[in-house]
């Protein structure tokens, strides 16, 4: 009952957490976006304490039931395991192993230093949460939106407008390869050794491990019942339980249940410790490790990580007569409205990519500079940061991109809009252009006499008091390849 109430409500959290990766609507955020702020980093980088509270004393009472019900990674892994198991026709394919103490340990050490630090990309890539998002945006949901525009195209030869359809871009090829590579070596593990990666690689599963050590309620094992027939040590996709020794590894096991309705003699059984008991049948808990002081040690430094406080204007004005526009080179990237600045972004921001597949104005990618490695970043050739828009600021589970509302974001400036001469088409082929002043929502464009021998000829003046940085201009500037007026981004947002 245990194990089937467990898949149950993992596969639903799995459903939707994944449908938040490629709703394209904004109604699945409306309903379950908190599934995403309970997620161990974001809410460490949020400095959520209730979410952080919460999740530990879960672990404490339950043990790793996060990581079997709550973390995508951890149940793509078990579907990717399933899947393994009835290909190779052979249900009972595991064995005990032994932990990897230096290697789970080490890496947990780099993820708490680069917190500590401020290195965002070693967090964005070890974090599971992230990993799975990337692996969403980047593989589900193209073909999730390709799926979608198949209805719209059947429906609108049917004379109904119930789909619509929407345009299936990668954000960033580098991004790409990355959750590639992440699915790629998950998926192999999963598919060899079940929870391998959850107990080698993942430093959430490592920290929760020594949570776990000391929970409540664990899996249990009477050692008068058992017959050491191994069909629960078979059956274990953590390969925590050593029959031979009567031992459970808690630090490893993820709740899963699979061993409890394998055993057919009634020695397991999830239960209360019982600690006086538990130093004489389980000789894991004598093994040297982290003592409860050490513990707690730990946790006031990942506390301490999550509030420890960790930028490029020269455009190429090319000539190539091409129709796509090209990205200028901006000398500070403009981070999304809500984001309060490019330092606050890259301190809190796991690069889950939930708000670069939010964004209905498909200006929001993946950074590729090294310091805000796959953190979202604008540009505008696609599109622009529309004044009523505010979606990429409801989705983010880590506060990196603050809740703000449409009337907070028309007074935010995000960057400032410069004119280069050269590009201009009133300037290059003399030609009137009223583009950038008609599109600008703030009015912060105005056009001035070029000169007054040709008063048809007028020219952009910008007021940076009025700019906010939407890009409306850039985007909508009939000049090519590069715009004639692009945005640099502010190193820190400002208001208006």
């Amino acid at each position: 009952m245990l194990k089937k109430t467990r898949v149950v409500i993992a596969g639903l959290f799995f459903l939707l957490i994944t449908l938040l990766f490629l709703d394209f609507t904004g109604s699945v955020h409306m309903w379950f976006g908190w599934m995403a702020k309970i997620q161990l980093i974001p809410a460490i980088l949020a400095v959520n304490a209730i979410v952080l509270a919460a999740l530990v004393l879960a672990t404490l009472l339950f043990g790793r039931i996060y990581c079997s019900i709550l973390c995508p990674l951890g149940i793509l892994q078990d579907l990717v395991s399933r899947i393994s198991s009835r290909r190779k026709r052979k249900k009972n394919r595991f064995s005990y192993a032994r932990p990897k103490n230096l290697l789970r340990y080490g890496i947990l050490g780099i993820f708490i230093l680069s917190l500590v630090a401020g290195f965002g990309i070693v967090v964005s890539l070890l974090d599971p949460y992230a990993a799975y998002g990337r692996m969403a945006t980047n593989f589900f949901a193209p073909l999730y939106r390709w799926g979608n525009n198949l209805l719209a195209l059947l429906a609108e030869h049917g004379n109904s407008y119930a789909f619509y359809s929407t345009e299936v871009l990668v954000k960033g090829w580098l991004t790409f390869g990355i959750a590639l590579i992440t699915l790629i070596i998950t998926g192999i593990l999963a598919w060899k050794h079940g929870r391998s990666y959850c107990n080698t690689l993942c430093p959430v599963g490592t920290f929760l491990g020594l949570l776990s050590r000391f929970s409540l309620f664990r899996i249990a094992m009477d050692t008068q019942k058992c017959t050491q027939c191994k069909a629960c040590e078979k059956k274990c996709k953590s390969s925590c339980i050593e029959v031979n020794t009567f031992s459970i590894d808690h630090s490893r096991c993820v709740a899963c249940f699979n061993c409890l309705g394998k055993c057919k003699f009634g020695a397991l059984k999830y239960t209360a410790a019982k600690p006086a008991k538990r130093a004489k049948t389980d000789p894991q808990a004598e093994q040297p490790g982290l003592s409860r002081r050490d513990l707690l040690s730990l946790l006031g430094l990942l506390t301490l990580s999550a509030t420890v406080k960790a930028q490029q204007l020269q455009v190429d004005g090319g000539l190539a007569t091409i129709e796509d526009k090209k990205v200028p080179d901006r000398k500070t990237p403009i981070t999304p409205p809500g984001s309060l600045s490019a330092q606050h972004l890259k301190q809190h921001c796991t690069a889950c990519q939930l708000c670069i597949s939010a964004c209905p104005n498909h200006i929001l990618s993946p950074s590729r500079k090294l310091s805000a490695f796959m953190q979202p970043e604008i540009s505008y050739e696609r599109g622009y940061c529309r004044p009523e828009c505010v979606e990429c600021s409801q989705v983010c589970p880590a506060g990196a991109i603050q809740p703000i509302t449409p009337a907070d974001k028309s007074a935010i400036s995000i960057g400032q809009a410069i004119w280069i001469p050269d590009n201009c088409i009133v300037n290059r082929d003399s030609l009137p252009c009223d583009s950038c002043e008609r599109h600008c929502p703030t009015g912060a464009i105005t056009l001035v006499e070029r000169d007054p021998d040709h008063p048809k000829l007028k020219i952009p003046a910008v007021d940076k008091e009025l700019c906010i940085g939407c890009g409306a201009c850039e985007n909508l500037c009939p000049a090519r390849p590069f715009s004639a007026i692009y945005v640099e981004g502010n190193v820190r947002h400002h208001s208006i």
